[in-house]
């Protein structure tokens, strides 16, 4: 199988990027084809300008986000790791959404009906947050979260959400609940690469 991971956190030793850094080894060791595209690191423009979007309306697509489109082509299951910054995703990932989940490659609408391009995809959501899953669920961010991003953004562009986690207290972890937690993810991986190649 073919993983891309789309990676959005400034340090390299955080919970996420410790994420990342198990999701890659545990795909490596599997024999899995992996790519990771950290925001931070390539220094990802996430303005979307009026260039950008003059040019996407005459069918004409900047280069880097063509690079970026290519990457999400070759794909067959993305994950997108990245913390609930003012209870929303960092500006850089929802720059990267504005500018390469373009329309007519993301989605597009067929005679005011809008259909999602990027079917036949997997999706796998990993987030980290400081307020604790009982707070979030009392005030309905659970909630919202789900339908902003997994409905809003993932499903809208026809990818499958596979799973999506959501790491409370995350500031607060101790070292054996964040075992805990790496078990649970790589799970999810090797039942789903054993699941797909017996297909």
């Amino acid at each position: 199988m073919k993983h891309l991971i789309i990676y959005a956190h400034p340090n390299q030793e955080s919970l996420n990027g410790q994420f990342k850094q198990a999701i890659e080894k545990n795909l490596v060791q599997q024999k899995q084809d992996v790519i990771v595209r950290d925001l931070y690191t390539l220094g990802f423009d996430p303005v979307l300008s009026l260039e950008d979007m003059t040019a996407q309306r005459k069918g004409i697509v900047n280069e880097l986000i063509k690079k970026e489109q290519e990457y999400i082509k070759w794909a067959d299951i993305v994950t997108f790791i990245y913390p609930i910054w003012w209870t929303g995703m960092p500006a850089i990932m929802k720059g990267y959404i504005d500018r390469v989940f373009s329309y007519g490659f993301a989605y597009r609408y067929d005679q005011g009906i809008q259909k999602g391009l990027l079917t036949g995809k997997q999706a796998i959501i990993l987030n980290t947050h400081g307020k604790s899953n009982e707070e979030y669920s009392t005030i309905g961010m659970d909630k919202a979260l789900l339908l902003t991003s997994d409905k809003g953004i993932y499903t809208y562009c026809g990818f499958q959400v596979t799973a999506h986690f959501f790491f409370d207290k995350a500031d607060r972890a101790t070292p054996e609940v964040i075992e805990i937690w790496l078990s649970k993810i790589t799970d999810v991986y090797t039942t789903m690469n054993t699941q797909l190649s017996n297909c």
